[in-house]
This record gives structure tokens, sequence and C-alpha cells, in this order.
């Protein structure tokens, strides 16, 4: 194996990307853990008494069941998911809808106002309903 081939690999923009993505979501992940862990949790406490629940345990024939482990899992996925949910997904939604460009209408096309079908702007009828259409024109023609 050469060396510019593993240069050439490394230097590949996909791989680069993915480095820079993984770094960034490493850091997010942080800031993300720290909100959950030293803000959210600590108003869950303070409502009802108790951040941490992992020595929630019961007995089952002497074995000791950890529900609690598993009740921090569960609060730490629902927050961290709406936190998620309203801090990145809801912003980079409405950032491309605000960014989106529809292209430009057809004007040599209209809609049937009778069947909303697609027909030529200066069609007398419809081709799917048969309905007039331009009646102004055809008025003026008169």
């Amino acid at each position: 194996m050469k060396f510019e081939d593993l240069k050439a690999f490394l230097l590949r923009g996909n791989i680069v990307d993915l480095a820079v993505a993984f770094v960034v979501a490493v850091a997010f992940g942080a800031v993300v853990a720290s909100l959950v862990n030293d803000v959210i949790m600590q108003i869950v406490a303070a409502i009802i008494g108790q951040p941490d629940f992992s020595s929630l345990s019961f007995d089952l024939n002497g074995s000791p069941i950890y529900y609690g482990k598993f009740l921090n899992a569960v609060i730490n996925f629902v927050i961290i998911g709406t936190v998620v949910f309203y801090f990145v997904v809801v912003p980079v939604n409405a950032m491309m809808a605000k960014h989106k460009k529809e292209p430009p209408a057809d004007p040599s096309i209209k809609k049937c106002p009778e069947c909303l079908s697609d027909i030529p702007a200066d069609a007398r009828k419809c081709a799917f309903c048969a309905s007039p259409q331009n009646m102004g024109d055809m008025l003026a023609e008169a």
C-alpha cells in the first residue's frame, strides 16, 4: 500500500465531512447532556424531590432489579429527544422553508375552475370536463 493512496483516501471530501460531523456531534452531545443533567433534571428534582432514580430497585428472588436506572434512561431519552427536536429540527426546518424557492408558475397553463385539471391558458373549453373557459374573452368577441 502506498502512502499516496492512504493520503488520497483520508483527504476525500466524504471522510473529512464525516470527521467534522462526528466532532460537532460529540460537542453537541456534551451540551445536551449538560442541559439534561444540570438544568432539566434539577427542575425534576425540585418537583419530585430526587434527580437521580438509579438507586430505586426491588428484589426478585434475591436478585435486585434496578428499575431506577431504566427510568433514568427513559427520562433522558425523552428529554434529549425533545431538546433536539425544538432546538435543532424546528429551527432548521424553518430556515429551510424560508430559503426554499418555488419554481415560477407556467403562464401557458391554468387550472380549470370546474375540475381543477391543468389546461392551456388560451383554451375555450376544458378537455377533461368540457366546461367553457375564458368567458370574458368569449363575450368580448360576440
